[in-house]
């Protein structure tokens, strides 16, 4: 029992084999969502720039999509805060096949990755 254990923790602690290549993309295209309205915006950014959403002040550190395929699904390192209290609502990597996997927590607002801009 307990080399079946060690082996299934060397087998998790390698680097998968086949892992996707990635490309890097200069911008992304984010959706928000006001709840209160129930209206829908597109955000769409550069890395490094910093956009304004209703209170919210969101930074894309990063945009990354598979090699090959730029309508694919893409990830997106953010950083998101409240623009009137400073305070930091959400910071990682956002995926935009699985938005719930990693979401922003706001009572009014919604942002979820769209795709990564290319041009």
């Amino acid at each position: 029992m307990m080399r079946a254990a060690a082996l299934l923790m060397m087998l998790l602690a390698m680097p998968a084999a086949a892992q996707q290549r990635v490309t890097e993309a200069p911008g992304v295209v984010l959706r928000g969502l006001d709840k209160i309205n129930g209206l829908l915006y597109d955000i769409e950014m550069y890395t490094g720039q910093t956009a304004e959403f209703g209170d919210l002040r969101i930074e894309l550190t990063s945009c990354r999509y598979p090699a090959g395929n730029p309508s694919g699904d893409a990830f997106a390192a953010l950083q998101i805060s409240d623009a009137n209290r400073g305070t930091e609502l959400f910071s990682g990597w956002m995926i935009a096949s699985t938005p719930a996997l990693s979401a922003m927590d706001h009572s009014r607002y919604d942002i979820w990755v769209m795709r990564c801009a290319t041009s």
